[in-house]
């Protein structure tokens, strides 16, 4: 997972792909709140990075579907719903 700086929202983890506008767009929104999360571009892992990280996301989304973000350990937001999301981070 690479890390970017910003205020704590409480534990935040994205799961996207590099070629993928909606993650883009997430990672943007995530960026203009100012709070610090996690991503992982799961496109660009391989072996058991990959495996792992896959592994992970079908907990989370068994449809494993993109962007995926796991919030505070236990909300999930799957797609990107700006409102939603701005609605778990009180932003």
């Amino acid at each position: 997972m690479e890390k970017v700086t910003g205020k704590n929202a409480g534990e935040i983890k994205l799961y996207a792909l590099s070629t993928c506008g909606w993650c883009r767009l997430t990672r943007q929104l995530l960026t203009e709140l100012g709070v610090a999360y996690e991503f992982e571009y799961v496109d660009l892992l391989t072996g058991s990075e990959r495996d792992k990280a896959v592994t992970e996301l079908s907990v989370l989304n068994p449809s494993k579907s993109f962007p995926t973000m796991l919030i505070g350990g236990s909300k999930v937001i799957i797609g990107y719903k700006e409102a939603e999301i701005r609605e778990a981070l009180k932003a």
